[in-house]
């Protein structure tokens, strides 16, 4: 059985940009309660895993960290950078 398949991919994606939507929404209540936070270092993490689409989607979704600018260029940024290694893979590797 193999384990990098297109399919486990397309699966892994799916719950990397999940979980990066989710823990953005979770960071926003504990912000908005002045609870404990979620450290930046993970919300970028989550980025680079491949959940860019999901953490950049809860950011403007919930109105989180939109005023950082490490945010609004930096998760684009980690994305897009992740997009064109995927195409190149795909078309020119």
């Amino acid at each position: 059985m193999q384990i990098f398949t297109v399919q486990n991919f397309i699966i892994y994606l799916i719950i990397i940009n999940i979980i990066g939507f989710l823990t953005m929404f979770i960071d926003k209540r504990k912000a908005e309660k002045g609870k404990w936070r979620i450290p930046e270092k993970t919300l970028f993490l989550i980025t680079a895993l491949g959940g860019g689409i999901g953490t950049i989607s809860g950011m403007y979704t919930f109105r989180h960290k939109t005023k950082k600018l490490e945010f609004t260029i930096g998760l684009p940024f980690i994305t897009a950078l992740e997009i064109i290694g995927i195409i190149y893979y795909m078309f020119i590797y």
